[in-house]
């Protein structure tokens, strides 16, 4: 035999190994354990063009076509999504323990938590609202389209209006979606949608080329030096064209149903209204604390943080010269309303708070270095909150940066009511979404070279929240407070995530209505009117999620102290870190077995 024939033989022979191989990753079970757990984030991944679009993982290889789609978010493609998921848990469960590295079982029992929760809970897949003034689909689609998506050159700019063309395609899923829990009574309450309904009309300008849409498309089209001004002008002109025949259309149907629903909808603000509603709550605290706490034990223990934190704050405000015999809520309520707490404003004023957080960050970076062992490599800036969302937005919050490094990790200020932004708490909120708190953590996690590519995207929310507001904590802990205010600043924020506990159980569970839980916030906290409702608001249509941070927090501070007692002068808090942080997002009970294995491996 020749060797050409050999030659051919042997390439025709790994043709078909390659083939098979490919076929059993792509279409059945992949001979590798870890093959399999790619090919389900891969398909994840693939399956959203626009998480793909912020991730920018593809870019660098000329892969750019997903840019100009939007994601499927039909009734149909949540009936495949689910078959998917029962699919690949049946799979991931088809692994022997006994096949696997005791790295690999680590992967499959984290991989099997979500996928349990999810098949567990699938009576309740519709209970959520797509429809509300916080993500609802108006401001997710509003947000994506101005910030995330890239515009580097002209194509991407051309993807941009392929988008805005099919938004039309992806509203009418939504109405699907709508209808359905229509049909199920699953409904927002009314007050929720009059603030919906207050963002969709403002939306819908005289002229598309004042749009938020076409505003953000400009901006970025400015920024290319080497597009013809011909270029962007025809770019510009089909963007005004999609938002008259796609965008506005569609906002206006969005506002006469949403109206339409204000009719049947009620002022009832808790879950316990829904079908079953108790039981879908539970499932919402284990989903968000990752704990099997109830609605009873989680109240008692936001009233008991609250008792513990306010004693705290009023031995400060003693120190500040205040009258401690009066009523809490009128000793904090006379402090925070203080002239000298508050920016001007104007847009100055706005303009100096975002220069002043970006320098609160430096600060910190500079000082924390002992703490850590690993700091992320992507940067991490203060941006404010988009103008046409900020009015039912949190008062902050993170993004993730991208992973080709074209955008950094991003600290969103809301500055719509400046009485929102008191300089005593900037500190705090500056350690929570920043450094070390929210861009320490998630940009770590992605970044980790060894880590599954499904655990860099896996979020638990206990563990998310509850590191950012241990941060915090760390900040005060190294003296980074400087004054009683920032004192005072810091255990507001730590009151803040204490009431959160007492109101969420108290919408959900004890049938609280939506004026008890702001009275209740506004007594406790002293913020302001407006950053209480728009707070409450988000629990309504939330339900369960603001739980997961001051139960966090108290079980990382928990095991901090269980390691620090158990190894005495062999604890390094920089090693602490790395195991709370190098392992990434993972339930909480996960995370103590972690601590204890790091414990019991120093003994």
């Amino acid at each position: 035999m020749s060797i050409r024939k050999i030659v051919g033989l042997l390439f025709l022979a790994l043709l078909i190994i390659g083939g098979v191989w490919l076929a059993k990753l792509v279409w059945f079970k992949p001979f590798s354990f870890d093959h399999f757990q790619t090919r389900v984030v891969v398909e994840s991944g693939l399956d959203s063009p626009q998480t793909m679009s912020g991730l920018r993982m593809l870019e660098p290889y000329g892969i750019t076509s997903h840019n100009g789609e939007l994601d499927d978010i039909s009734l149909e493609h949540d009936a495949e999504q689910m078959a998917a998921v029962k699919e690949n848990f049946e799979t991931l469960m088809s692994y022997s323990d006994a096949s696997l590295t005791p790295a690999q079982r680590f992967n499959k029992r984290l991989m099997a938590y979500g996928m349990e929760q999810t098949i567990r809970n699938e009576r309740f897949a519709h209970y959520n609202y797509p429809l509300t003034q916080l993500y609802g689909w108006q401001n997710g689609i509003s947000s994506f389209m101005t910030g995330t998506h890239s515009v580097t050159d002209i194509e991407e700019a051309e993807y941009y209006n392929a988008r805005l063309r099919k938004i039309r395609t992806q509203y009418e899923q939504l109405m699907g979606q709508l209808k359905k829990r229509e049909e199920m009574g699953i409904v927002p309450p009314k007050f929720i949608l009059q603030k919906v309904e207050n963002q969709l009309r403002p939306f819908i300008t005289d002229k598309a080329i004042d749009n938020a849409f076409y505003k953000a498309l400009s901006a970025k089209l400015n920024e290319l030096e080497d597009v013809s001004d011909e270029e962007k002008a025809r770019v510009l002109a089909e963007t005004e064209a999609a938002i008259n025949e796609v965008v506005f259309p569609v906002w206006a149907e969005l506002l006469d149903y949403t109206v339409q629903l204000k009719n049947i909808a009620t002022n009832e603000a808790g879950v316990w209204k829904l079908p079953d509603g108790a039981a879908y709550y539970q499932t919402q605290l284990e989903a968000h604390t990752t704990t099997k706490m109830t609605a009873d034990e989680i109240h008692a223990l936001g009233i008991s943080e609250v008792e513990r934190i306010e004693a705290e704050m009023l031995a400060l405000l003693e120190e500040e010269g205040y009258d401690t015999s009066l009523p809490f809520d009128e000793i904090l309520n006379a402090y925070t309303a203080e002239d000298r707490h508050y920016y001007p404003d104007t847009d100055e004023g706005r303009q100096q708070i975002l220069a002043d957080y970006t320098a609160l960050i430096r600060e910190i970076e500079a000082g924390i270095a002992d703490q850590f062992n690993r700091t992320p490599k992507a940067p991490v800036e203060v941006v404010r909150v988009p103008v046409f969302i900020e009015q039912g937005a949190p008062g902050g919050y993170y993004d993730a940066p991208a992973f080709d490094g074209s955008r950094p990790g991003r600290f969103y200020a809301n500055l719509y009511d400046i009485k929102g932004t008191p300089k005593f708490g900037m500190r705090a909120l500056t350690y929570h979404e920043a450094v070390p708190g929210h861009h320490y953590q998630i940009a770590l996690q992605l970044e980790q070279e060894d880590l599954p590519m499904f655990r860099k995207f896996m979020h638990y929310g206990a563990y998310t929240e509850g590191w950012a507001l241990y941060s915090e904590r760390v900040a005060a802990e190294m003296g980074f407070l400087k004054t009683n205010a920032d004192k005072i600043g810091a255990l507001q924020s730590e009151m803040f995530r204490a009431v959160r506990l007492v109101v969420d159980t108290g919408i959900h569970s004890k049938r609280w209505t939506r004026e008890q839980a702001i009275d209740y916030m506004i007594a406790k906290t002293g913020m302001g009117q407006t950053d209480v409702v728009t707070e409450i608001e988000r629990y309504i249509v939330w339900p369960g999620q603001a739980c997961g941070y001051k139960i966090g927090q108290l079980t990382i501070l928990r095991l901090r102290d269980k390691a620090r007692e158990a190894l005495g002068d062999k604890f390094d808090i920089r090693e602490f870190h790395d195991i709370v942080l190098m392992g990434g997002s993972v339930p909480l009970t996960v995370l103590e077995g972690q601590v204890d294995a790091y414990i019991a491996s120093k003994g």
